[in-house]
């Protein structure tokens, strides 16, 4: 473990101290466990609000080109990119599990040959994914969506390819520091990725006037600048037990690899996938344009809300792994209520200050009054999915680091899709609801899974995921 990360106090079971001692040691050990998880949370806070940051700022600066460049690139970044960045993410999340267990249980010279694994794997997986970017304007056709919005985002689909190779780096690297609590050299290493980011894309989009090239050109090389910042780290020696060099054992054990590496990537993609849905349906609705730009602006709203619960994500999967690898269940158990606790608690927070604002914030993204008028409208629906948030995305690091992704991804797959956006596609078009009928559906499918995912964590036997898990 990092010399710097404090040591959590193991829960002992046994019997009762008696009242004041009890609950004293209640809060000692509430407290230690809350320093543990900030110590990862923190950085990895601010790790995800750097890189969902670079999106951002790509789309922000778009929507001042004019309201057809923002819904070109809204789509572009949430069904073209989010395919290759679903599958990528997910199957890079393997690696939460695996060198997460295998730090906890001291084997760490197996981190660096599943980083490998990783990057072999999820490179190969990169070509066969280019397709979907090189004919873009296609499926956004037969999708659905207008010509116009289809034509522009598949040109800039097609500029945006190199971005999808270093998503497939990316990902196993950060999974890699993550499993280690080197968390606070990827967030500096994002933020200066992120400071290159707005500069260039000020100069290329504003500056030289080069439109969504420019916002293609500053995009990738960002990208590059990331990965290239945590290679460096890494072959700097600065991982020196878990990275050893490059090792002929990455080719061997592909298989098994591949295996909960596709579970890692369906349980993500198919809740990923339905929030990309919802542009879809979004862009079947009357008018279009607003429709997409409104979905769009909510979508990175709810990105940047969703960067605290996404840290406590891979905070709360780093502990459960850890602790299962070093065989101790109670504590494991105990840091899932504590970090549920926090995010709850700062999630709705979150969500006053977003209803508060709900008639001002769509300005920092647009300056079409009917597409401010209709995030306004969403705002109520937006923020129900924000509070619920606070909770499933936690719970689903807990099913990465405990190994559980082949039972969520079918958990997924029923409460996205056969509950949230069949009841999205009913109430929108059925029941013309429009933009708040979609969100309502996907509501209901978010709801259900939060209540399932509780049940599933509440009911497990953790002393039998300690003899099962900590076997790496």
């Amino acid at each position: 473990m990092d010399p710097l990360l404090p040591k959590p106090i193991p829960i002992k079971g046994g019997g009762k101290q008696g009242g004041e001692e009890e609950e004293e040691e209640i809060l000692r050990k509430t407290w230690t466990e809350v320093k543990v998880l900030w110590y990862i949370a923190g950085p990895a806070i601010l790790t995800s609000i750097f890189q969902y940051s670079m999106m951002s700022v790509t789309q922000t600066f778009a929507g001042h080109i004019g309201t057809l460049a923002l819904a070109a690139v809204g789509i572009q970044n949430l069904v073209i990119s989010g395919i290759g960045f679903g599958i990528t993410m997910g199957m890079g999340s393997a690696l939460e599990t695996l060198c997460g267990q295998a730090f906890g249980a001291g084997k760490l010279s197996m981190l660096g040959i599943y980083l490998q694994r990783s990057w072999i794997i999820l490179l190969f997986t990169a070509l066969l994914l280019s397709p979907i970017y090189i004919f873009a304007t296609p499926i956004l056709k037969l999708l659905g969506q207008s010509a116009e919005i289809a034509d522009l985002a598949g040109k800039f689909s097609i500029w945006m390819l190199p971005e999808l190779f270093a998503f497939a780096l990316n990902f196993p690297i950060q999974k890699f520091l993550q499993a280690q609590s080197k968390v606070m050299a990827m967030a500096w290493i994002s933020f200066g990725a992120l400071v290159v980011h707005v500069f260039l894309s000020w100069f290329c989009i504003i500056k030289l006037d080069m439109g969504l090239v420019g916002a293609a050109v500053t995009l990738n090389f960002s990208w590059l600048v990331l990965v290239l910042g945590q290679l460096g780290y890494i072959l700097a020696g600065n991982c020196k037990e878990a990275w050893i060099g490059f090792s002929w054992l990455a080719l061997t054990d592909l298989a098994s690899f591949v295996g909960l590496s596709v579970a890692s990537a369906v349980m993500i993609c198919l809740e990923y996938w339905c929030f990309m849905a919802i542009i879809l349906l979004a862009g079947l609705l009357r008018n279009p344009k607003i429709a997409v730009d409104a979905a769009s602006i909510c979508m990175n709203v709810e990105g940047w809300c969703m960067m605290i619960p996404f840290g406590f994500t891979a905070a709360v999967s780093v502990r459960v792994s850890n602790e299962l690898g070093a065989g101790r269940p109670k504590a494991a158990k105990f840091s899932v209520l504590v970090v549920v606790m926090m995010s709850v608690i700062i999630q709705s927070i979150i969500v006053a200050i977003l209803l508060i604002t709900r008639n001002d914030f769509p300005a920092i993204f647009t300056e079409s009054k009917l597409v401010m008028k209709e995030v306004s409208r969403v705002a109520l629906f937006l923020s129900g999915t924000i509070f619920l948030s606070s909770i499933q995305p936690v719970l689903s690091g807990v099913a990465i680091g405990a190994g559980w992704q082949a039972v969520f991804a079918f958990i997924n797959l029923g409460c996205y899709y056969i509950v949230g956006l069949a009841s999205s596609v009913l109430l929108a078009f059925k029941f013309n609801m429009g933009l708040e009928g979609i969100w309502t559906g996907l509501i209901a499918g978010i709801a259900l899974q939060t209540i399932i995912l509780v049940v599933i964590t509440w009911r497990t036997d953790w002393e039998k995921e300690v003899i099962v898990k900590c076997d790496v």
